[in-house]
């Protein structure tokens, strides 16, 4: 008898838990990484809000400024 695979584990499993779990794995990993994104932009929305929020309309920016698509004004 051998000691791999067990006798309660039906022959045909072994491969199919060996693609699944890489697969499992990875989305584990791509989901905190998004997690981890979603939580500092919430937190940093929050500390700007906090602080005063963004720069006004009223404040001048330099021209050719990328928020304007870089066209002079």
């Amino acid at each position: 008898m051998e000691w791999f695979p067990p006798d309660w584990i039906p022959d045909g499993w072994i491969p199919v838990a060996a693609g699944i779990i890489p697969s499992i794995g990875v989305g584990l990993l791509f989901w905190l990484a998004m997690r981890a994104v979603l939580r500092a932009d919430r937190n940093e929305r929050t500390a700007l809000a906090q602080s005063g929020g963004e720069k006004s309309d009223a404040e001048p920016r330099p021209e050719g400024d990328a928020s304007d698509g870089g066209r002079p004004a």
